[in-house]
């Protein structure tokens, strides 16, 4: 167990308009810290006023990009209480990725210590609107003071707090989605499954050209034959065709195993649902499109939850989706989502955790 010491903000900031958050523009009080070197391991777990960072210019961080991070949620039932969704599957996550990137890993027990912790200390912030919750964002980062190419021998464990509203601006309405066939996120053995920043910073020019023609993300084709589809750009996708839902398998270690994913597919089968994790060729979604088999298609992560795709853009091709409207599998995995999370529903799945 961590002797986390705190250090409270002398003078408190003030509270954003609730209203108009957006998403990752307001950051709370305070910050969890905790540092590590390999002769001590990690220490000094401590909660401190919410702050700039001091690192050595050279800190491998900025020049190799060893760093990680996760993302999750606290939501505020209608009774005042705050409670996590899934938070250990973020943190098994988040240790796959320490490991893929030759991380120190952190005992489970002890990140999830650290978040209710600094989540106690900034309750004040997590929103009472509908539809807002305080984003969590643990992160680790690199910081031997050295040029090299190995892995750091001391790092930084840090999580920071941020109240949000949507994900998107136009909430759960259909959003529109590119299909990029030049440029690739990752490839099979890269660090695709690896919640990794550098993945981010691929997928950055896919993301510009998908605004650039007005649409709200991308989706990334596998990086070898440029045929099956791995995931939009900040969520995992699914297609429902003929009734089936299919998501792409994770086999490969190209894709992010997000945990609304892991949790859409629970329900679905909880529901009896047909639903399918293999290969999905975008040219199988194409000829669905075409015969009428394709129902509807949405993505999932931790941020929008759920967000229907109306129109798919693949080059000089416009593709329609359910006359641009949200389907009835993803309106009903969002209620059901977002009515555990908010607690407006019994968990009858077992995927809260209360803070208080």
């Amino acid at each position: 167990m961590l002797n986390i010491k705190i250090e409270r903000v002398a003078t408190p900031k003030i509270k954003p308009d609730y209203s108009k958050l957006g998403f990752g523009k307001f950051f709370t009080d305070h910050m969890f810290l905790m540092n590590y070197s390999t002769e001590k391991g990690w220490h000094d777990a401590r909660i401190v006023p919410y702050g700039p960072i001091m690192l050595d210019p050279s800190a491998m961080v900025f020049h190799y990009a060893q760093e990680l991070f996760e993302g999750l949620k606290a939501y505020r039932t209608a009774a005042g209480n705050i409670q996590l969704f899934r938070p250990d599957k973020n943190i098994d996550r988040m240790n796959a990725t320490c490991d893929r990137l030759c991380v120190p890993q952190i005992p489970a027990e002890d990140v999830l210590q650290a978040i209710k912790a600094v989540v106690e200390v900034d309750k004040d912030w997590v929103p009472y609107d509908e539809g807002t919750s305080l984003y969590i964002r643990p992160f680790i980062i690199a910081t031997d003071p050295m040029l090299g190419v190995h892995p750091s021998h001391t790092y930084i464990f840090a999580i920071i707090l941020s109240p949000v509203g949507s994900y998107y601006a136009a909430g759960i309405n259909p959003v529109k989605i590119y299909v990029e066939r030049e440029y690739v996120r990752c490839v099979k053995g890269g660090t695709g499954r690896a919640k990794a920043g550098g993945n981010y910073a691929a997928s950055l020019i896919g993301q510009k050209r998908a605004e650039d023609m007005g649409c709200a993300q991308v989706l990334w084709l596998d990086g070898v034959e440029r045929k099956y589809i791995d995931e939009v750009g900040a969520m995992n996708v699914f297609f429902v065709i003929n009734g089936t839902v299919i998501t792409p398998e994770l086999t490969d270690g190209n894709i992010l195993p997000g945990v609304t994913r892991m949790s859409c597919i629970e329900l679905l089968k909880k529901w009896g649902v047909p639903v399918e994790e293999r290969k999905l060729s975008i040219d199988e979604v194409i000829e669905a499109q075409k015969n009428g088999t394709l129902n509807e298609a949405f993505g999932t992560g931790t941020a929008a939850v759920i967000s229907p795709i109306g129109e798919l853009y693949d080059g000089d091709t416009k593709m329609v989706i359910n006359n641009n409207e949200i389907g009835s599998i993803a309106k009903k995995l969002y209620d059901a989502i977002t009515g555990i999370q908010w607690g407006k529903d019994a968990d009858i799945m077992g995927w809260i955790e209360k803070i208080d």
